[in-house]
């Protein structure tokens, strides 16, 4: 039975990683700021990825349970907004946990890796290509930490030990309706976009209809844990329009937006219409 810790364990994508795992029968040992709701067959330890003392104290409890056989980072927290309008302390909590706390958990972690023991980051598909208006923050944070899986993945295969980047679309998890808030939330709130704030509304609305269960993330991350060799990315529900932009040149690319986000929303229009 193989042995595996998942951070964001109490979330939609971590949730259904540690159940997967232990229906398969591996067992799967959770780390979550946010306690458990109901009982659960696997086991989740308090920890705030953003505080050292925290995790040092977690992984105590994770030490005491033996070799870990990899780990699953499903942690993250997904936030809308203007980066000029965006104050400091958010801007860091961003990096702080999508970032730094994957970085804080795998230090801790490698010590009691078994031999060929694998690290899954989950990063976005959003990670490749260009960040898109008002996703900046979130885009910029998974983009470094897909930088950040290239980078420990060359480090780490002189030790023996994979490394996973698994990037996917939209994912029908509690992090969609935290992204509609904050949208919300930008429109109200800002003062340099009203226009494009409710045009970008529209555009996101279309893409997150089209997300995907977390048992199908789940199924590629247990593919990717199974695998001989594992692919260096695994990719998972693209979305056709954003891959199509990311193949047009940068300028181009700033261009479309452009004209996109300048036109006004469908609510808009339909007002002036009546």
């Amino acid at each position: 039975m193989a042995r595996y810790l998942v951070t964001g364990a109490n979330g939609g994508m971590g949730r259904a990683i540690c159940r997967a795992l232990t229906d398969r029968g591996d067992e799967a040992v959770g780390l979550d700021l946010v306690a458990s709701e109901t009982p659960t067959p696997w086991t989740v330890i308090p920890a705030d990825l953003c505080d050292p003392a925290s995790l040092a104290a977690a992984f105590e409890t994770v030490a005491a349970g033996g070799r870990l056989d990899g780990v699953i980072h499903a942690a993250g927290i997904y936030d809308l907004g203007s980066l000029v309008e965006m104050g400091e302390d958010e801007f860091l909590r961003i990096f702080n946990v999508n970032l730094f706390g994957a970085y804080r958990v795998n230090r801790l972690a490698l010590p009691l890796f078994a031999p060929g023991a694998r690290i899954v980051l989950i990063t976005s598909e959003l990670a490749p290509l260009a960040p898109l208006p008002f996703t900046g923050i979130y885009a910029i944070t998974k983009t470094a930490l897909d930088a950040y899986a290239d980078a420990l993945r060359m480090e780490t295969q002189l030790l023996g030990y994979p490394v996973v980047t698994v990037r996917p679309g939209a994912v029908d998890t509690g992090m969609l309706p935290a992204s509609t808030e904050a949208l919300e939330r930008f429109c109200r709130t800002t003062e340099l976009y009203p226009v494009n704030a409710a045009r970008f509304r529209e555009i996101v609305e279309r893409v997150e209809a089209k997300k995907v269960p977390p048992e199908k993330l789940a199924r590629v991350v247990l593919r990717a844990l199974a695998a001989k060799k594992p692919k260096l990315v695994y990719s998972l529900n693209r979305n056709p329009a954003l891959r199509l932009l990311g193949l047009l040149p940068r300028r181009l690319q700033l261009a479309v937006i452009r004209r996109i986000l300048t036109k006004p929303a469908r609510k808009e229009r339909a007002g002036k219409r009546a």
